[in-house]
């Protein structure tokens, strides 16, 4: 499905108060430097080029680190989260999530590894920040399933069980996507494994539609 080069200008022109220029050289994606030092190692940014084949979004095709203690957060319109291990965010960077969830910013999160470890302080930490919300399975009404690419079901690695994803939605959209199975799309990161967890192998297509989800709605 092919989508309109003038709703998406409107869209991610605005989104995030990106800038004008940046908006003019492709939409850029953070990934982000969190809990002080921790980042997104293994988390494939073929999906920016996949959008960019699909679709009339223009994209930077390559990941930009960007703090979350850091003001820069609030250039990109768009940011990834991935992890193996236990973090604690700091009160700035809680406070900069909150805001940046709250005007238009969108957080893609992914257990890397199908990391428990990872999966019980994302969710943790995201309840710090917003106390009085909590993440819901996201239904396939949602049109995050078909914004480019139709999806059914997502596919497990080792199919033992059916996989969802979470989704924290505010003021009727949705802000964050995240899964602890992982999106992390391993196959297409080079150096990196799924390293015995159970990564959602439809990951690039997905992430293609949360991306377009995230600039059109």
């Amino acid at each position: 499905m092919k989508i309109l080069l003038s709703l998406l200008c409107t869209s991610f022109c605005l989104i995030g108060n990106l800038p004008s220029a940046a908006a003019a050289e492709g939409v850029q994606c953070g990934n982000l430097i969190y809990g002080g030092t921790q980042t997104s190692r293994c988390f494939s940014d073929e999906f920016l080029s996949a959008v960019q084949r699909e679709t009339t979004i223009k994209t930077d095709r390559r990941f930009k680190s960007v703090k979350l203690a850091s003001e820069e957060l609030f250039d990109f319109p768009f940011v990834v989260m991935t992890g193996e291990s236990d973090f604690h965010l700091t009160a700035v960077e809680r406070k900069h999530l909150k805001r940046y969830l709250e005007n238009g910013g969108f957080l893609l999160a992914s257990a890397g590894c199908s990391s428990k470890k990872f999966d019980k302080a994302f969710r943790r930490e995201l309840r710090r920040v917003f106390p009085e919300m909590d993440m819901v399975a996201l239904p396939k009404s949602s049109p995050i399933f078909r914004t480019v690419y139709e999806i059914d079901e997502l596919l497990l690695k080792s199919p033992v069980e059916e996989p969802e994803l979470q989704a924290l939605d505010l003021g009727g959209k949705t802000v964050v996507i995240y899964s602890s199975h992982g999106l992390n799309n391993t196959a297409n990161a080079p150096g990196c494994c799924c390293c015995g967890g159970n990564e959602i192998k439809n990951s690039l297509e997905m992430n293609v539609n949360i991306l377009a989800y995230a600039l059109l709605y």
